[in-house]
């Protein structure tokens, strides 16, 4: 089977973990590069060998090859919607970072065109690769916990407690939608979705630490206008009851995340830096115990997203449909901490 060439959108941060996938896989090759940075453009290129031919600065003259069999975009939040719109008019297979669009509006205009122009694709939610994820969905699907009643949730980082980061896009609304919100909390949102169930009323607060920053690369400083950390309190479809707490100004955490999920009949504690473990405790079971994962729950995203290309997918890739939903919910809780209220998600889903 040929190497499925594939683009690569953006390269930012994110663009790294895309690249180690595709040269990690002997299903794929990178094949183009695409940046606004003309300058990171030309290293990259150079680095990985890319010829000036397929190094583009238009993310719509990379789409129009023939020979590209595919594209992962990892832009600033701002363009994701133009670009997945635009791979999905020119019909070319996308992995979309999240989240997928700037607010729900958009999220359903992609949705929409993908009902009507159905096309291979994922949404990078990265922590559906985790195995212990993966086995928590699996105890949770065979009844191990019983009914669901409390899911707790935190994902925590300390990097914004540096004043001296300048005002990148990420703490600019026009660029990211929201902040930590947005960032940290559409993952959390993500995996309690899979393994729990749908969120269908939310209350929130959340607030703004540092509301000024150096601008980057000028002089004086900019406004801060997205949020630093936000607190949730909601309720499933099932009626368990779940709480969110995530922040960049958590002292000393580099990135921490965590949800414990109680049952009736067991519970489990997973924790992203215990790398591919859980700690259950069923039926009887005097304390905690730490189980290890059996081998068929690993996996990777790019390998994923190249397994979905070749027909192989194992049906736990995101979707557009994840994406729109993960976004209304995001847009919900803005609502709720700006109005200061409860907000119901599946109402305004139906009449939004």
């Amino acid at each position: 089977m040929k190497k499925l060439k594939i683009g690569v959108i953006g390269l930012g941060g994110i663009a790294n973990f895309h690249i180690e996938g595709i040269l990690a896989s002997g299903d794929a090759e990178v094949w183009s590069l695409c940046d606004c940075n003309a300058k990171a453009l030309l290293a990259k290129g150079g680095e990985l060998n890319v010829p000036a031919s397929r190094r583009y600065t238009n993310h719509l003259d990379m789409l129009k090859d023939p020979e590209l069999d595919a594209v992962t975009i990892g832009t600033p939040n701002s363009n994701h919607f133009a670009i997945a719109y635009d791979a999905i008019k020119l019909n070319k297979p996308f992995a979309l970072e999240k989240p997928i669009a700037m607010n729900a509006e958009e999220a359903a205009v992609l949705k929409r065109e993908l009902e009507a122009n159905p096309l291979p694709h994922m949404v990078c939610f990265s922590y559906r690769y985790k195995s212990a994820v993966r086995y928590a969905k699996k105890l949770i699907e065979l009844g191990s916990l019983g009914t669901i009643n409390h899911v707790y949730s935190q994902y925590l980082q300390s990097w914004g407690i540096r004043e001296d980061i300048p005002l990148v896009w990420r703490f600019r609304k026009e660029l990211s939608g929201s902040g930590a919100l947005g960032d940290l909390g559409s993952h959390i949102l993500d995996l309690t979705r899979i393994l729990v169930g749908e969120t269908v009323r939310v209350v929130a607060d959340a607030g703004t630490i540092v509301k000024e920053r150096d601008l980057p690369g000028a002089e004086g400083k900019g406004e801060v206008d997205v949020d630093d950390f936000c607190h949730v309190l909601s309720r499933f479809e099932s009626g368990a009851s779940a709480s969110m707490s995530i922040s960049r100004f958590a002292y000393g955490r580099g990135n921490y995340q965590q949800l414990e999920i109680y049952g009736t009949k067991g519970a489990l504690v997973y924790n992203l830096e215990e790398e591919d473990t859980i700690h259950v405790k069923l039926g009887e079971e005097r304390e905690f115990r730490r189980v290890d994962i059996p081998v068929e729950f690993r996996a990777g995203q790019m390998q994923s997203f190249f397994n979905l290309l070749n027909e192989k997918g194992d049906g736990l890739d995101a979707t557009i449909e994840d994406g729109y939903i993960n976004q209304l919910t995001i847009d919900r809780i803005i609502q709720s901490f700006t109005d200061e209220r409860w907000v119901t998600v599946e109402q305004e889903a139906e009449h939004g």
